[in-house]
């Protein structure tokens, strides 16, 4: 029977991994090179296999060293989120946050459920809500907050993810190739006329609105049963759609970073927490994630 794999040499592994060399990972971990080549030694012993391949400058990974690296990464982070969990004090508390339609079906849901079960005695209230309403909420103290689109400005915001949006269409229907074009397009949107309307403007496309609604979860019900494209976040295309690119004739409409806004009345252990599940939920989606700036 194998003996089981020490998560202490799978942080070793990762020490060295991240800085590219023993040495360098020595240094980083306090401890002596002689200590740290002896855990990368019991990690192959305990493999049967390399995982690192030794080179003048520093270390590379092996194969088996690559496959490992992702598992490696997972229980790591598993032990130590366990660790945290069991040794923070619990939070309570209210919690109210402004969440964008276009994650109320993919991103947020198993985020904010998994934060209410980890945290009991929190009281979390979601608001879903175009981005002007959310930060409007926050400037009044309804909200603490806000997940928002904006474009790139000068002020110093927390920008989450940047998720381009494109147009969709249904493989089964490919209502893209009919002309005009039909299109579904939100009310009274200032936002549609410069960047939705504007992209099909610019590759001059005859275009109409086949499909009118104030949500993007009406705009993708559009795109699936075969009423027209529509302009979603590429994070949030359905099942059964797909984006429509340069080779279908068509341009990115914009690349919308996704930004956090905070209200400025202040904050709690329960809102901090909240901030924390909001990144790691975004991560995986991000495009490009920045803290600051374009």
């Amino acid at each position: 029977m194998q003996p089981p794999l020490d998560s202490n040499l799978m942080r070793g592994f990762l020490a060295v991994v991240d800085a590219g060399s023993v040495t360098r990972a020595a240094d980083q971990m306090g401890r002596t090179q002689s200590a740290v080549s002896m855990q990368i030694r019991r990690l192959e012993e305990s493999l049967g296999q390399s995982v690192f391949i030794r080179e003048p400058q520093g270390v590379s990974l092996t194969e088996r060293g690559r496959q490992l690296l992702p598992y490696a990464r997972r229980v790591v982070g598993l032990l130590d989120e366990t660790a945290t969990a069991l040794r923070e004090k619990p939070l309570s508390g209210p919690v109210r946050v402004g969440i964008p339609d276009e994650y109320v079906q993919s991103i947020l849901p198993s985020a904010l459920a998994s934060f209410s079960q980890r945290h009991p005695d929190t009281q979390v209230t979601a608001r879903c809500d175009f981005s002007a309403p959310q930060l409007a909420a926050l400037a009044a103290d309804k909200i603490d907050l806000a997940v928002v689109y904006e474009g790139y400005s000068e002020d110093e915001v927390e920008v989450l993810a940047v998720d381009p949006t494109v147009w969709v269409t249904s493989i089964s229907h490919s209502q893209h190739l009919c002309r005009p074009l039909p299109i579904s397009i939100y009310f009274s949107s200032d936002w549609c006329r410069d960047y939705a309307l504007h992209s099909l403007d610019q590759i001059g496309i005859d275009y109409y609105p086949a499909f009118e609604c104030d949500t993007s979860a009406s705009m993708r019900s559009a795109v699936i049963n075969g009423i027209a494209i529509a302009p979603l976040a590429r994070s949030s295309i359905p099942s059964g759609c797909r984006e429509l690119t340069a080779e279908d004739g068509f341009v990115t409409i914009d690349n919308a970073r996704v930004v956090l806004h905070r209200n400025a009345a202040g904050t709690s252990p329960a809102i901090e927490a909240m901030v924390a599940t909001l990144r790691d939920a975004f991560c995986p989606f991000a495009e490009k994630r920045v803290g600051f700036g374009p």
